[in-house]
């Protein structure tokens, strides 16, 4: 089982959204690295850690899980979305996504008090000039963070 944290918007889905419709697509990923990883990488089960980012608080969410295995990311192949790419075709996809199942809200644990942490000082999300949307946790990292939104 491996451990991941990936950013949503909320405007676009929040932990909230994720809880009513319980299994989402993880679609408009467009970086070729979070692409890879859940194309060779994610498996059903793994842990993620649900984080909303671009808002005036990020951080983490909620958790969630891995509940499909990659397939060809829909936005890719329609003109009227934002995630379109012509050099797609249904033969030759460039785009993947996963589908994430809600396992439950917690608490917002804020990027500010990530960074409070020793523990997770090595956290991807934590570092200058990380940007990915997808990126891998520790198994010792899950476990602080599910201890501290334990209550």
């Amino acid at each position: 089982m491996a451990y991941w944290l990936m950013k949503s918007e909320p405007d676009d889905v929040s932990i909230d959204d994720l809880a009513k419709r319980n299994t989402v697509g993880w679609y408009g990923v467009r970086n070729y690295q979070a692409r890879n990883m859940m194309r060779d990488t994610q498996q059903i089960g793994d842990g993620v850690l649900f984080y909303h980012s671009s808002c005036a608080e990020p951080g983490i969410a909620g958790f969630a899980e891995v509940a499909s295995s990659s397939y060809p990311d829909p936005t890719q192949f329609d003109p009227k979305s934002k995630y379109y790419d012509p050099k797609a075709s249904l033969e030759k996809p460039r785009w993947m996504q996963v589908d994430v199942r809600f396992v439950r809200k917690t608490r917002l644990l804020p990027l500010a008090e990530l960074r409070q942490y020793p523990e997770l000082a090595d956290m991807m999300v934590l570092q200058k000039g990380s940007r990915l949307s997808i990126t891998p946790v520790t198994e010792a990292q899950w476990r602080f963070i599910q201890d501290l939104l334990a209550c």
